[in-house]
Formats: C-alpha cells, structure tokens, sequence
C-alpha cells in the first residue's frame, strides 16, 4: 500500500529504485548479483524454446506455446528456489523500459501472443507476474492520450500492460488478482481509469463473486462522475448473482429517479451531464444486443397497470427504436400498445421532452419517426398523442431545422391520402398555425404546395387547410411585408380562382376557403393594426363576400353550401358590425322568393300546377295566417324548382341573423312556425288519385313532399333555440305556445315522411341534394346542377331499368363499377357514399335507386309494407305512420339534419286537447326523435355493417361534436328517455284499452290532411319505442367516454332504476353494495331490465331478444369499469363489483335460458323464425357464455338435445327436448354456435395445459385428470356433432362439420406434449381419448369422399386445411405411441371406403390386399368396451390406420 500511494515515477527509473519489489520472495534466497539472476532466467526461456536476445524487437517464442508452457509448469512448479530466481531475473530484466516494451508486444501485429501472455498462462507463476505488472503500472500514468495525440497502442505501455490480462485462460486465485488490481484502480489517471473500467469484464472473467468490485466501482462512481459510462457498461457485462444484481439496479434507479425529479421541474432546468451520460451508456449497452432489447420489451409489455409505467420507459422505447429493423417494428407496436391503454400519457411524454433540448437532441429523429407511426394508426387515441408529440417538438426545438424536419412529416402525412392520417396531420398544423404564427410564417414555403393538391381533400380537410392558411395570412398582415404580403396574395389568389372556376367542385373548395378567411378577418375579437393604404379587415371580409356571392348565385348547391358555411361562422364567432349589416341586408330576399300571402287564411286563387291541385297543409295558424310557403308553385316550374334546393340553408341563415340581432328571439319571424304549406292535394294519395298522376306529376309530388319534410326540420332547429335554453326575453306564455307548435310539426314531419316513403316506393327516384353531405368535394353528383330537365332524364333511365331484363341488370352493374373504376380522379379521391352504393349494385351511375334498393321494405308489419304490385293495384295501400321508412332510409343521408337542440323536444309532453292523460299518440313524435338519436349515436358507435341505412343517415354537421360534448348535453334528455320508455310499457301491457281516434284527432288538429290509408297501431309504436331506448341506452352505456366520466354513468343509470332492487338480487353479494354506488346503480338498471324482458316474453320475441342484449351490455359495461379501477389501482371496492359482476353473469344466463326455453306463437314471432337467425345464435351464445359450467351444458345440449331435432318438426318434439327456439328453421344456427363455443372451450384448455407444462413446479393428479376429463367432454361434443351429419342430408351442415372438425383437430395438435408426458400415468384415458375422436374422424372422412365425388364445393374448399390438421394428428399420435410404448412396432394401413350409413361402395379400388382382412370396422379391431394396453396393441391402433384412409381418399 505504501507503493501504491507514493509520487509518480518518470519513464526512467535509477538502479536503486528498481531493486524495490514487493512480490513475495524471501529476502535471505535473493541473489545479490543481479546479472547472474537474468542469466539464469534467460537460460531457462532458452530450454523452453523461447530466445528473449532477439535483435531488438520482442523475444521469439516457440512454434508450439502449449508445449513451452508445459515445460515452464514442470520445470518451475517442483523447485520453488528456481521459480524465486526466475522471478527475480524476470523483475530485473524488466526495470529497463525498452525491455518491458519487448517482452509485452508481439511479433505479430494485433495477435496476443507476447511473453508475458504466455507467462502469464503458467499456473505456478500467474500470481506474482501479475502482482509485478499492476506494480509497474503507476511508473507509466505520466502518459497522457490527450497530450501524446501520435502515441499508438503499442507505444503506450500502460494500456499494454491491461491488455496482457484480457481473455486469460484461467485465474489461480483471482481475489487475490481482484484486490489488487482495485487497489491499483483507484489512484489511475482518468484514461487509464476508463480503459480498465471498461475491460473488467474481460479481465476478471465469470466469476460469481464480484461484490468488491461492485462496491469499489460504486465508491470510485460517488467520487467521480466522469466514469459513469463504463461503469454503467461494465455493469451491464459482469456476472452477477441476484442479489448483486438487486444492488446495482437499486444503485441505477437512484440515479434515475433523482434525474426524473429534476424533469419535473419542465423547462427550468438543463440536462446535467450524469443523465446524458446515462442514457449514452444504457444506448451503448442495448445496441446490437436484440436479445436483451426483446427481454425488456417483454418486461414493458408485461406491465399492465398505468401507474407501473415510469418516464425511463419511454427512453427504453426510443433507445431500442435507434437499433433499427426489425426490433423497431416491435418497439412501435408496443409503444402504440400502451399509448392506447392509458399507460403513456400526455405528461409522462412532457417530462421527457419539456426542458430537455439537449438530452432529447441526440434522439430528436426516433421521436419525429415514432410520432410519424403514430400518426398513421387507425386508433383515434394513438393519432392523438402523436399530435402531442409533434407539438411538444415544435414548442422544445425553436432551430430552423428542426421544425423544417416537424413541417416535411407532417406534409407527408397530409400527402398519404389516407383520410384519418391527412385530417390528424391538419390538425396538427391547425393547432401550431393558431398557437405559433409569427413562427410559422419564415417557414410557409415549406407548407404552401399544399395549396396545389386540394382536390383529393374532403370537407372536413378543406376546412383545416384553410384554417391554417387564414391564421398565417391575418398574422401576416401586421408581419414584416417581405412575408405578410406573399403569404396573403398567395392564399387570395388560390381561393378568388376556385370561386371563379367553372366546374362546380373547385367552386366549392373556393366557398370553404374564401369563407374560412372571411372567419378570420371578421372576427370582432381580433384586433389588429393594418397601414392606412390597406383595406380594413372588415372591408376586405365583405368585399370576398360579395365576390363569392356573385359567383355562384345561379348554382343552387354551392349557394347552399355557401349559406351553410356563413351560418356555421355565425354561430362559432362574434363578426364585425359591417359584415352583419351586409348578411342582413341579403337575408331580406327571402320573402319575395318563398312566401305568398293569404286571405283570410285561404289561397287567393285555386290553380292548378302541371295539372296538379293545391292546397294548404298543415296550418297551426288558422284563420289569422298571413302568409304560407310556396312549395307546390316552385316545385311544378321547370325554372325554379331547383330554388327549393336553397330554401332550407337560406331560411337557416335568416333565423340565425334574426337569433344575433335580437338578443336571441326569433320574434320577428315567428310567422313562419305556423304557417301553411302550400302542396299537392290529399287526394293525390288516394289509390285512384295515385294511379291518374302522370310521372312527371308523380316526381313534383315527391319533391314536394321532400321540400316540405326539410322545411320543418329547419323550423325544429331554429325554434328549438327558443325553448331549449333560458332566454330572458321571451316570455313563459310565448315559450308554452312555440312548445306547443313545435310538437305539432314533429307530427307534421311524421306524416310526411311516411307519405314521401310510399310515394319513393311506388315512384323511385333520387331525391335532390339540399346540404354537402358527402365526404369529397369532387364528386360528380355534386358538379351537376339539379334541374327538372336531369329528372326527366333519369325517370327515362327508370323507365328502361324496370323493363330491363335480369341478365341486364347484371351488365349494368358491371358497367356503372367500370365507369366509377375509370374515373381519371379515382386516384385523388376516396369513395364517397354514393360511390359505395354505385358499387354494391344499389344506385346507378345517375344516381338513381335500383329496383333491388327499393324493395326493402319490410313486410313483418301487417299495416306498413307497401310492395311494387301493391302501388299499382286498385286495392287500399295501408301506410303505418310509426312503421320505419326502409325505401327513404336508403336516401335519408340528403336530408337537411337535425340539430342536437331538436332532442330538447323529447322533454315536451301537450295534454291540452286530448281525452287521454299521457296520450299515446305523442309516442310516434317520440319514436321519431328517438330514432335520430340513435343515428347520432351510430356516428360515435359505428355499426358492424358500413352499408346499413343508419350508417348513411349521420349528418355532417354532427362531425363537428365530440363524444364529451355530445354526452354533456344528452343527460338533461335521460330521465325522459325512462318516462317514454315506461309509458310504452304500460302502453304494451294494456293493449288497445286505450282511445281509438285519438291519433286521428290529434293529427287534424296539426293540420295533417285526412288520408285514409295512414294508419296508428299502438302496438307497434311502443315496441318501437321501447327498443329505441334500449338501443340508445346499450350504445351510450359502452362508449369508452362515458366510462370514463363517472358522473355521466351514474346519470345513465341511474335513469333505468327500478322502485326498490328485488333481495334475490344483492342478497349473495358480499359486502352488500351501498344505495348511491356505481354497483348499486349496475345491479338496479340490470333488475329493472330484467323486469322488462319478463313482460316482453308475453308479446315480442325480438323485443325480448333486444331486452337482453341489453342486459349483455350492462353486463359489459361494469366489466369495463372494473378493469379501468384495476387499471388505475383503484382496488377499494373492487371485491362488492367483483360479487356484483358475478351475480349479473348468474342472471344473465338465466334469462337467456328462459328465452330460448319459451314458447313463442306465431304473433309473437312476426312472420316466423324467418331471417332470426343472427340473434337466436347471440342467445344462445350468451347462455352457453354466461352458464354455471359452459363445458356441461354444452356437453348436453350437443349430445342429448341437438340430436333429437330432425328436419321434420313435430309439436312432440318441443315438448320433449324443451327448447322450442331449436326447431328445424334454427337447427343450422345451433349446429355451428354449438361448434364454435366448443372450439373456444378447447382452445382454452388448450393454453392452460400447455402453460401447466412450461411451469416448471409440480402439478397436482387431480389437476392433470380433471384436464383430461374436459378434453374428453369436447371430443365428446365435436365426436356428437359430426355424427348428426348421418341424419342430415345438407350440404351446410356437412360443410360446417368438415370445417370445424378440422379446426378442432388443428386445436388438438397441442395438447400432445401433455398428453405425451402424462401418458404412463393415464394412458388408458388417453388411448380412450383418441379411440372416442377417431369416430369423428372417419365421418370426415366419408363426408371428404363424397364432396369430392359429387363435386359441393362448399365442402370441397374446406377439406385441405382439414387434411394438413389430419396428417399430422397421424402422425404425433404415432409418435406418441411409439415413444412411450416398451418394445412395439407401429403399423398401419388403409379402410374399406364406406358411406354415411355404413355401405361399403363398390368402386373402392385396394392396392393392399392384406387391408381386406385386417381393417373393415372399427368394431371388429377393438370393441369399445374392451380395455385397451399400449404394450399389446399399439401395433394396431385402428384409429390410426382411420387416419390413413382419410388422406387416402382426400
């Protein structure tokens, strides 16, 4: 020790300090010539074959090294005196510094094949030699890399000499060799420190014990922390034992936390050098080592809960996303993994970037490339955080280059065409163009070619491309002029070409954008100062106004969409006094387009209209009416018809200017909500009226029934306002009378619908576009003005599509895909919906509906359905007003919307003038409502089937709400969802107690004509609404927004709660959950639904089926949230939700089971068990799901129920096998739901067998058997199943058996290593086993024979996957056999080919005739009840060879 802390020594050292050594040598046997000792060690290198006189470079060794160490070890291990003088001579031969150099370099360049190496490999005298370097070593820390730049490695005797202990063969005693060298450690200068930090691992080897260097390295670490990187690295690469381990993980974590505190403090602090020095050294240790990058992974992946989640995940993720493919694919999908699961969030991703410039500088290019992957995920919350992340880097990195690189992803994104990766990249852009537009505009020439491709865009994305411009433009104004003025000119010459262009989708894009700018430059709120040469914002707002007007004033649709758009600013912002002065001046043409006065209440002339009679409907005014709307009038004149197109949007605008400068009320124009419409006649809608109508007649009739539909829908939407919220000057007198009037057009509108529903039905035509309800700008329906003259054209177009023939259909539709295919802007565009209707074969290229589109109607309803033969028969067409419209469903998506203030309605109830308290007449006004809810919640929810009516019906202008909003603003309508939901009930129970007439009273004091044909079953209408409210709660209970807001959960449930909760219900549930809780509220809404069911079992069997369904979601729902509270380690009342959930399982099964197991008449079930089949298999599955043991009572149903059922139905039969809902019209559903929940149980039990063989502790007998016991139950199942197909002549079951019996054989292939390890134990169960399954097999294999010979394709197409399942079932079974079986020889060979019912068939041609004799039944091998021995008769297995004669035939 006293060395070791002595001065420095300079290179050359005296004579009398080199005489020093510390090396254990008696000092009595030291030589005292100093000469002879080197002699003698000289001589003895010399008799091993190794001359160290060798000129002047390093010594020559031997061409043999082992033999000279060989020699070394004998000669020096038997004479210690000998092995003292050699060591001796060695030290002195060595105090020269040349001659150290020469004995520690090699001939050989970059070999390790030096003296001293080989010395060092010579056990008796490793220790000392070592002990002499590590002494030598500090005479050679004056040398210094940094100031000796040309020193090469060989110069540098210091890193020569660690060198020499690299990747030695062995280590005699290496704590000692430890000790010594940590010693050492510590007084080396910091290069050298390095160097040999470094090479510790290398050095030290895998020793098991490295605690003092731990420690050594942890203290020399708390003093200097410039080592931090090799420490780190060494770390990583030593040999440490668990407990070692768990130190230096707790030594890292320290470190890491201490730097995460300091994150915390967002952008107040730098990034210290320790933790750039960590993440280099963790980048350095995970790169090019995939196998320690895919450990952490899996830990990461494994972490379920958000809280485990730390911010030094993050930094894993991006290091290991540097190494490149394919681990960087891995690391995204994880990534993208946990940003949907809540588990990265937006302030864990905050810590890490805000603050740290220079930390994330380094990995700037993995987080731009992660958000880019993020930004183009599907997932709606992963899109989110990579806008997140985009922003973050634009806000942290204020260099050029940087947000250059941020601008060139983003435009990237916007390029791809994919529609939710452009609008999230807008988005994007919107958000940093409104936050940082003074930065923005330096760098707009990197983002103004947008401006080039704005063809390809939809609605929404034009909107936020212009938003950006706009934000950039007004910024630019009061910017320095090189910028603002380019920026502006450019923007304003873009959109002044598209406004003026011919082609009506450019114009449209113009109208987006020149009103978006008009958004900007109008708004009241921003202030900005302009040079007294330029126009005012306001001057220039009105001036582009004007301009926008002018250009498309003669253009119906884009002066639709331009009205839209100004209403949509109106609403969102405050505009300047000059702007609005201008829009009111406008307005005022309304009444001289529109409105016609009366006298009296009465027309002033009775005229006839292309010979069609008018009259006044739906006057809620009377006598005192001074005006009425003129529909009839427009819709008969070829020249303005298509002035009713803007009707709608126009009145719109004026009810909003009239809203802003008003203080709100509508009083000016209140006229309106009552007055008349002027339409056809009600006799046109008798049958003989109908049928005397011409077709040009019949369209104006439909026109204007459709005109006159989205008239009140606009008039709900604008006087919604009036009553929906707390508006001071209007009266509560005023309030009741527009609430009256309001619920009287609601009843209006459901007349006309139905009536415009049958007149489409027995006149099929496309009804024009009053709004931009399709995605892309460019659609060709959109570019086409819609006069009276297209409509003759596209009726001729009816007129020879009905007459067309079936073969012509087809063509045609081939043809109008080809024409959409074609289309040289296919490439710029997405389909929109008209497109995916052309295409399905359901509208033409002209936009007509096909004949195929139009005979949807249903005809369960025994009021409602209207046929093609029906509309021109003499006999009474019956129209059901609450019937859904299926043929105006089909076109319902260019109807003007309804706004979301239109559901306030729902809480209105008129008593006034009925006979009834609660009538049932206001249910159809209801239902209505309750429909278009449920369309808006199909928005948020979409369907399974993108084509369905529902999914065509959302509006445009309700893409602009977000879930948030939208539920914020539904639970104020809640409670009265129940008090509908209760009055249909009641309704339902009473039956036709209630008043007769009272719809028709109620309908002509509307001002409803008096038609016959339109009928009111109150049956009907409260089943319709009890399953709309049903609907609307199940979807609005699983949205992933209202489970996350408690409070809005709460609301819903708390709207469905029964009276009191039955005590069945909580009574098993402990602790019992407290009134008020979330599941107090689950377990009341579930009893009071299970109520519902039990009264929907006595009248409606798919009311009944929709009530549990319902019960399903509420089911569903609570499992979501108690995986939400476990998710955010919210575990307090998780025990009370776990009983609840348990105990609505329970429940849920019951009922199931009571609606499969009840009797339906033929009433009941509306027109059978007809096109039922999708919801009795989600009953049955639900039962089989939510049953006591799924594996028992599929088990019996498959082997004793399914069986009874033949093709021919009998009333014996229901009775005897207790299901009536399993009759010969649903045997097909049963059969294949039966399939697939036992190929779900198998594969379960599948995965848990193969983790009880992967766990390495031992597994208890009675969980091995109770294993077996359910795999046999399943053979059982499938072996049952494919048997029916004897008694079955059809195809489809066939098929399904061939299709999941080797879907479960594919299953089955993995449970053989269990089955396998086992099998001494247990083999006569798992010979019994596979003799039960090969029952199955060779059912297969009959049905496999005969599709190929009678050519059912159906079963043809499946049987190679089932075959490649099959043979290798053959053959682990027969490794199986023959592994585990003493002694004995497998064999097999083939079966006779026989028939389902046993026959052998007579053109089986045998190429072996031993299998004559050997193999004909099964039976005659090995009877079923015979016990079979694995060492008697593996050598004939009969199932084996079963299988061999399967893919013989197949």
């Amino acid at each position: 020790m006293v060395f070791l802390h002595q001065q420095k020594s300079s290179l050359k050292r005296d004579s009398s300090s080199s005489s020093k050594s510390t090396f254990p040598v008696p000092p009595s046997k030291i030589p005292k010539s100093v000469d002879s000792e080197i002699e003698k060690m000289v001589s003895i290198l010399a008799d091993a074959g190794c001359t160290l006189m060798y000129h002047s470079g390093p010594p020559c060794l031997p061409s043999d090294p082992n033999k000279f160490r060989r020699h070394l070890t004998n000669l020096l291990s038997h004479d210690s005196s000998l092995r003292s003088h050699f060591l001796v001579g060695f030290s002195s031969y060595v105090q020269s510094p040349k001659n150290f150099t020469r004995v520690l370099s090699s001939l050989s360049p970059g070999r390790s094949d030096s003296l001293v190496r080989q010395l060092l490999l010579v056990p008796c005298i490793q220790l000392d030699l070592m002990h002499m370097l590590l002494e030598k070593l500090p005479e050679y820390f004056d040398v210094n890399p940094e100031t000796h730049t040309s020193l090469s490695f060989e110069e540098d005797v210091g890193r020569l000499i660690i060198s020499q202990f690299r990747w030695l063969d062995f280590l005699v005693d290496p704590k000692s060799f430890t000790e010594k060298l940590m010693e050492v450690l510590c007084i080396c200068p910091l290069h050298l420190k390095k160097e040999i930090i470094g090479s510790l691992p290398e050095i030290i080897g895998d020793q098991s014990n490295n605690k003092s260097v731990i420690d050594s390295l942890q203290q020399m670490l708390s003093e200097d922390s410039a080592i931090i990187v090799p420490v780190l690295d060494s770390f990583s690469n030593l040999n440490l034992d668990d407990e070692l381990q768990e130190q230096h993980l707790k030594f890292v974590g320290v470190s890491n936390s201490r730097a995460s505190q300091q994150n915390k403090l967002k952008g107040k602090s730098l990034v210290d050098n320790s933790e750039a020095s960590i993440l280099d050294a963790l980048r350095s240790s995970l790169r090019f080592k995939n196998m320690l990058c895919q450990e952490i992974l899996k830990e990461i992946d494994g972490l379920k809960k958000p809280q485990d989640h730390k911010v030094i995940d993050i930094w894993l993720l991006v290091l290991m996303y540097m190494n490149g493919d394919p681990l960087r694919k891995s690391v995204s999908k994880i990534f993208k993994k946990k940003v949907i699961e809540d588990c990265i969030h937006n302030v864990m991703l905050d810590q890490c970037i805000h603050g740290n410039k220079e930390l994330v500088q380094d990995h700037f290019p993995s987080f731009l490339s992660l958000s880019e992957y993020l930004l183009a995920c599907k997932e709606q919350k992963a899109r989110e955080f990579g806008i997140h992340v985009y922003t973050c880097l634009f806000e942290e990195f204020t260099d050029t280059y940087s947000r250059q690189e941020v601008l060139g992803a983003l435009i990237t994104h916007v390029g791809s065409g994919v529609s939710f990766e452009v609008s999230s990249a807008l988005e994007t852009m919107a958000l940093l163009a409104s936050e940082y537009a003074r930065e923005l505009i330096p760098l707009s020439s990197h983002i103004n070619g947008i401006l080039d491709y704005l063809e390809g865009y939809s609605a929404q994305n034009l909107h936020k491309v212009y938003e950006v411009f706009s934000c950039l433009a007004l910024s630019a104004r009061t910017s320095a002029p090189c910028y603002g003025t380019s920026i502006a000119n450019e923007l304003l010459m873009v959109v002044r070409k598209q406004v003026s262009h011919s082609e009506l989708k450019y114009k449209k894009m113009g109208l987006i954008g020149a009103l978006k700018i008009v958004s900007y430059l109008g708004d009241a709120s921003i202030v900005t100062s302009t040079s007294p040469s330029q126009k005012s914002n306001a001057e220039e707002a009105v001036e582009l106004l004007k301009t926008s007007l002018n250009c498309c004033k003669q253009l119906y649709l884009p002066l639709t969409l331009f009205y839209d758009e100004l209403t949509a600013i109106l609403n969102s912002r405050t505009l300047q006094p000059e702007i609005i002065e201008w829009i009111v001046k406008h307005v005022g043409e309304f009444e001289s387009i529109y409105l016609s006065d009366l006298e009296g209440g009465q027309l002033s002339s009775k005229d006839s209209f292309c010979g069609i009679e008018g009259e006044l409907w739906m006057n809620l005014d009377g006598d005192i009416s001074p005006i009425c709307l003129n529909i009839l009038p427009l819709a008969s004149s070829s020249s303005q018809s298509a002035s009713l197109q803007v009707l709608h949007a126009n009145f719109l605008l004026l009810s909003t200017v009239e809203r802003l400068t008003n203080q709100g009320s509508l009083g000016g124009i209140d006229a309106l909500l009552g007055c008349p419409l002027h339409l056809p006649s009600s006799k046109c809608f008798s049958v003989a009226g109908w049928q005397s109508l011409t077709e040009k007649q019949k369209q104006i009739v439909t026109l204007s029934l459709y005109h006159a539909a989205n008239w009140i829908r606009e008039l709900l939407n604008a006087f919604c306002t009036q009553v929906a919220g707390r508006l001071e000057c209007i009266s509560q007198t005023t309030k009741q009378e527009i609430i009256a009037k309001l619920l009287k057009r609601v009843r209006n509108l459901v007349v006309l619908e139905s009536l415009l529903n049958y007149a489409i039905k027995c006149c099929p035509q496309s009804l024009p576009d009053v709004h931009l309800h399709v995605e892309k700008c460019g659609s060709s329906l959109l570019s086409k003005p819609n006069n009276m003259g297209h409509m003759e054209k596209k009726n001729e177009h009816i007129k020879t599509y009905d007459s067309a023939s079936q073969d012509k259909k087809r063509r045609h539709k081939k043809i109008s895909k080809a024409s959409t295919i074609s289309d040289t802007n296919c490439k710029l565009r997405q389909p929109t919906i008209l497109d995916v209707l052309r295409k399905s074969g359901n509208l033409t290229s002209q936009g007509v509906l096909t004949e195929d589109a139009l005979s949807t109607v249903s005809n369960s309803s025994k009021f409602g359905s209207v046929d093609e033969t029906s509309c021109g028969s003499n006999e009474p067409v019956i129209v059901e007003v609450s019937a859904l419209a299926k043929v105006l469903e089909t076109q319902r998506f260019k109807f003007r919307p309804l706004l979301f203030p239109c559901l306030s309605i729902l809480t209105f109830s008129k008593n006034q003038d009925s006979c009834c308290s609660d009538p049932a007449a206001e249910l159809p006004l209801y239902l209505y409502l309750l429909r278009d809810l449920h369309y808006k919640l199909d928005y948020f929810s979409p369907p399974s089937k993108l084509l369905s009516p529902r999914f065509f019906s959302i509006p445009a202008g309700f893409t602009r709400m977000t879930v948030e909003k939208f539920l914020s603003e539904v639970k104020s309508v809640l409670p009265y969802l129940r008090k509908h939901f209760d009055s249909a009930v009641t309704l339902l129970k009473e039956g036709d107690e209630t008043c007769e007439d009272h719809w028709k009273v109620q309908s002509a004091i509307t001002g409803n004509p008096d038609i016959p044909n339109l009928m009111f079953s109150k049956s009907s209408v409260s089943s319709l609404v009890i399953k709309e409210v049903l609907n609307c709660f199940s979807k609005m209970l699983n949205l992933p927004e209202a489970q996350k807001d408690k409070s809005v959960l709460s609301d819903l449930l708390q709207s469905f709660q029964p009276i009191e909760i039955p005590a069945s219900v909580i009574s098993d549930i402990q602790p019992i959950p407290l009134p008020g809780t979330i599941d107090y509220l689950y377990l009341g809404a579930f009893s009071f639904l299970e109520g519902v069911l039990n009264i929907a079992c006595s009248f409606s069997f798919m009311l009944a089926s929709e009530s549990l369904l319902t019960l399903e979601s509420i089911v569903i729902s609570l499992q979501k949230f108690l995986d939400t509270l476990e998710g955010n380690g919210k575990s307090t009342h998780s025990k009370s939700i776990e009983g609840s959930l348990h105990v609505l399982h329970k429940r849920l099964g019951t009922s199931a089971q009571n609606l499969l197991q009840c009797k339906w008449d033929n009433e009941s079930l509306e027109n059978g068990w007809k096109n039922k089949g999708d919801i009795v298999q989600k009953i049955l599955w639900i039962y089989l799901e939510h049953s006591k043991s799924t594996c028992d009572l599929l088990h019996e149903l498959a082997c004793s129920i399914l069986p009874q059922v033949t093709l021919h139905r009998t009333i014996i039969e229901d009775n005897h096998h207790g299901f009536p809902t399993l009759c010969p019209a649903t045997l097909f559903v049963w059969y294949r739901v039966l399939h697939e929940v036992n190929l779900s149980i198998l594969n379960k039990l599948m995965k848990e067998v193969v983790h009880l063989e992967r766990c390495k502790t031992a597994v208890r007998p009675e969980t091995i058997q109770s294993h077996l016991m359910k795999m046999h139950k399943c053979v059982n199942v499938v072996v049952s199943l494919v048997s029916m197909c004897r008694n079955h002549e059809k195809v489809t079951v066939h098929g399904m058996a061939v299709k999941y019996g080797g879907k479960f054989v594919d299953f089955f292939l993995k449970s053989f290593d269990f089955l396998q390890a086992h099998f001494q134990t247990h083999n006569e169960t798992i010979i019994q086993l596979l003799k039960e399954l090969q029952k199955a097999t060779r059912t297969i294999q009959i049905l496999c024979s005969e599709a190929k010979g009678l050519k059912q394709t159906v079963i043809t197409s499946k049987i190679p996957a089932t075959k490649r399942s099959m043979e290798r079932f053959l053959f682990r079974v027969k490794a199986l056999l023959h592994t585990k079986s003493s002694g004995c020889t497998f064999w097999m060979g083939n079966l006779k080919h026989k028939d389902l019912m046993g026959q052998v068939v007579s053109s089986q041609a045998y190429v072996d005739h031993l299998s004559n004799n050997v193999e004909e039944d099964l039976e005659g091998a090995v009877h079923e009840d015979q016990p079979i021995s694995p060492a008697s008769t593996v050598s004939r297995h009969p199932y084996i060879t079963n299988f061999m004669q399967i893919f013989i035939s197949v």
